[in-house]
Formats: C-alpha cells, sequence, structure tokens
C-alpha cells in the first residue's frame, strides 16, 4: 500500500498538486505512502481499541461482525510510519480508483480465498470481500489495521485481518491469489528483501496459483516536476518526494493540517528486474499490462503483473 503516485496516476481523476507559496498546479500523481491513526473515524465514531496483535487474538468491540485472526508471528512487528498517518491515509488517496475493478476481477477469477499483502485501510480488501469472497489481509501497520476493521464493519463484511510483513506473511494457508497492489513490492529496498517477498507469496500459492502486483519505474519528468518540493497532493495534504536515480530509491515525506511529518523509504527497479527476479523465484509471467484497463506494456512507467506459480 503505498500512496505516492507517480507516472499515469490514475487517468480519471489526476491529483491537484500545487507548490508551498505557489498557484495550484494541475499534473499528474506520483507513487507511494500510506499514514496516522486518530481513535476516531472521519464520521467521528470510535474505532476499536484493539483488533489484534501478533500473538493473541483480541475481540473487537460489540457490533463489529469481523475475524480477526492471530498469525504465527511471535515477536511484535516493528512500528511502521504508516502507523503515523494511518488517518491521513484515505484522504490523501481519494483519488486512487482504477485498480480496484482491475483486483476485484482478478478475485473473482480465481474463486478465492485470496491473500492481500499490504491491506491497508481496506480499499481493495473489502470490495472483493463485498463480493463474497473471504480475504486475509496482511500489513505491518497496526494503524492501518484498525481503520480497515472500522471500513469492514461499516461495509458489512468480514475480514481476516493479520499483523505482518510482506517478506514473511503469517499465513498457513494456501490460496488460488495472492495480490500486492498499490506498488507495496516498492518498500522493499534491496533484491534480497524482494526475493524474499516472490518467495514468501509463492508458498503461499496452491499449484498454479497466481501472483498479482502493480510497481512503477518513474519517468524524467515526473522527477523533475515533483523533486524535494512540498505539493499539495490532495486538499490539506502535502508531501514531497527526493529522488535518487542513481540508487533508484526515493524518499518520500507527508504532512497534513494536523498531522507531524512522517518519512518513509521506497526503491524501484526495471520491469526487466522483476521479470527476472520473477523467474528466479519460481514464477511464469502470464501478463505484464501497462495499465489496468488491460492494456499491454509497451515501455511505460507503470507495470501491472500476473505470474503463475511454476510447477
Amino acid at each position: 500500500m503505498c500512496s505516492f503516485v507517480a507516472g499515469r496516476g490514475q487517468r480519471t481523476a489526476p491529483a491537484r498538486l500545487a507548490e508551498v507559496g505557489a498557484p495550484r498546479l494541475r499534473q499528474r500523481r506520483s507513487p507511494a505512502s500510506r499514514g496516522p491513526v486518530n481513535r476516531k473515524t472521519r464520521d467521528g465514531t470510535a474505532m476499536p481499541k484493539r483488533y489484534l496483535c501478533a500473538e493473541t487474538v483480541t475481540i473487537p468491540e460489540a457490533g463489529l461482525p469481523l475475524a480477526l485472526v492471530p498469525g504465527t508471528v511471535t515477536k511484535r512487528p516493528q512500528a511502521s510510519p504508516y502507523d503515523s498517518i494511518a488517518a491521513l491515509y484515505d484522504p490523501w488517496s481519494a483519488s486512487v480508483t482504477e485498480d480496484v475493478a482491475f483486483y476485484l476481477e482478478e478475485a473473482r477469477r480465481s474463486g478465492g480465498p485470496v491473500v492481500e499483502l499490504g491491506v491497508g485501510t481496506g480499499r481493495i480488501a473489502v470490495p472483493i470481500a463485498a463480493d463474497g469472497i473471504r480475504v486475509l489481509g496482511v500489513d505491518s501497520s497496526r494503524g492501518m489495521l484498525d481503520i480497515c476493521a472500522r471500513r469492514a464493519a461499516l461495509a458489512g463484511v468480514e475480514l481476516d485481518l493479520r499483523v505482518g510483513d510482506l517478506r514473511a506473511p503469517p499465513v498457513d494457508e494456501r490460496v488460488p491469489l495472492v495480490i500486492c497492489p498499490f506498488r507495496s513490492y516498492l518498500h522493499l529496498q534491496t533484491d534480497r528483501e524482494r526475493r524474499q517477498a516472490l518467495a514468501a507469496a509463492r508458498d503461499l500459492l496452491v499449484p498454479d496459483g497466481r501472483l498479482v502486483f502493480d510497481v512503477f519505474t518513474p519517468g524524467a519528468d515526473d522527477i523533475d516536476e515533483t523533486h524535494d518540493r512540498w505539493l499539495e497532493r490532495e486538499a490539506g495534504i502535502w508531501e514531497r518526494a527526493v529522488w535518487d536515480t542513481t540508487a533508484r530509491t526515493l524518499t518520500l515525506s507527508v504532512r497534513g493540517a494536523e498531522t507531524a511529518e512522517t518519512t518513509m523509504a521506497l526503491a524501484w527497479i526495471d520491469p526487466e528486474e522483476w521479470r527476472a527476479l520473477l523467474g528466479e523465484s519460481g514464477f511464469e509471467i502470464e501478463e505484464c499490462y501497462g495499465w489496468f484497463d488491460r492494456s499491454p506494456f509497451t515501455g511505460g512507467e507503470d507495470t501491472i503483473w500476473v505470474a503463475r506459480r511454476s510447477s
């Protein structure tokens, strides 16, 4: 769950980016982020005080029809940078919509259950669950899972939510589909970490099961337009992207009107490198799309991968 939206962004709803002290600009979004968690939702209702920790089951407050199941993690995961901006994440990502129908279609095709890695606030998991497909959601941020639980409750659906890492998701079940939407794999900093995450995803799949995820490689225009500038991504939400094109890293900072600045590190690799890593990790590539309308990849910034577990 990455929220900085670079590249084609969301073509139907481009973000409004305004530099501090300058007139608002209208341009495409950049690539990656998430975010703090208040103890209240935007409608003012209280969130569950507890939902899940790595070691124990905790029961949500009365009236929340949720299945929150502990994973197999034995140590409490380190705090995620998204914990500090969880309440900001949904408004920060408000114009990100075009991937939802794509992942829902993939879930229907699989028949479920589905494991979503980087489930975040449930932007994709809840619509899938509302379609009658069981979803196991994994995320490193308790703050994001808190909001995800509330969203599921308000929608009247059940989600199986677990605290865990992309490289070692706490799931023993084998499923026909694993998804990792919204560029969450950009949080992996090295090829070793990417291999660990891909191997972990493969281990979750039944024979011929599929891994579906999206990532991006930033274009020169996006880097030039956003580098080291505070830009207003959504009303009252500001972000700054510091790009290192040699190391291929992005240091992303975000702040809100009443939210302290939070910074996270992201990294990208080229599509051919993803192709090689998938092959090395025991996957056969079925499709590489250039956008969520399933148009073929022709060298743009976004790539959506559909990879089948090899025998």
